[in-house]
């Protein structure tokens, strides 16, 4: 299968991302929001810098203006999982807006990352069983794994390495009309074919792990690392 590009990273920005550890370079006509995770230490708010206003809410547990090979992230800790009592201070949450769903639109989910853990929830929309489908990446036994729900169907794609290794990962992840794919440093290593249907939800956008849990019949799935940031992008703004 081939999978439309979307056009926040091309190849080429993606090889630049690599090498210098720079910033995406994003097209302002398909850019959707942006967190460059930049802020200085004690922030509470993380700043979307697409000019849209999706700013996100930081936990008070998340480390912010971590310095590390000339980048700034966050860094979350590890937390032992399905071990209460629940963490809400370890999430960064971004309000639901209706501009944050995919819709029908082709997606893109961008970030770079890195871990030394094997689980853990990164970013999502929604949770397994919400109303009007989820997405979701998490890194399950070091592997990341791209999971979209729509109204037609569930499509799950797993790298096929693991990624724990303690060193910066770009990860991408789309959802186009042809499918699923999975991107890490600038290879497609994981793709499935289908189309999920729309996806619209009135849930948050959750950075680290779940909003709504606790830790007994639902676990938390805190994600433990560092995000440097996180590009949310699509081939059709709509708006």
């Amino acid at each position: 299968m081939r999978m439309k590009p979307l056009w926040l990273v091309s190849v080429a920005a993606a090889g630049l991302l690599a090498s210098t550890g720079g910033a995406a370079t994003a097209s302002p006509d398909h850019e959707l929001a942006y967190w460059t995770m930049n802020e200085s230490p004690g922030a509470r708010t993380m700043r979307d810098v697409s000019g849209h206003g999706f700013d996100g809410q930081i936990g008070r547990e998340v480390a912010v203006g971590i310095r590390s090979d000339g980048r700034t992230a966050y860094g979350f800790e590890r937390l032992e999982p399905d071990t209460p009592p629940t963490r809400p201070g370890h999430l960064v949450i971004v309000p639901d807006d209706s501009r944050l769903d995919p819709g029908s639109r082709d997606y893109g989910i961008e970030m770079r990352l890195r871990t030394r853990d094997h689980f853990g929830n990164v970013v999502q929309k929604g949770q397994a069983t919400v109303r009007g489908g989820s997405f979701k990446l998490q890194i399950p036994n070091g592997r990341v794994q791209c999971w979209f729900r729509g109204s037609n169907t569930s499509l799950l794609v797993t790298a096929p390495r693991q990624i724990n290794d303690g060193h910066w990962h770009t990860v991408r992840c789309e959802r186009t009309g042809d499918g699923v794919s999975l991107a890490i440093d600038g290879r497609t290593v994981a793709e499935r074919s289908g189309w999920t249907g729309p996806i619209a939800n009135s849930w948050p956008i959750a950075i680290g792990g779940k909003s709504e849990c606790d830790q007994v019949d639902v676990g938390c799935d805190y994600f433990a690392g560092d995000i440097d940031y996180i590009a949310i992008d699509v081939e059709d703004p709509g708006w």
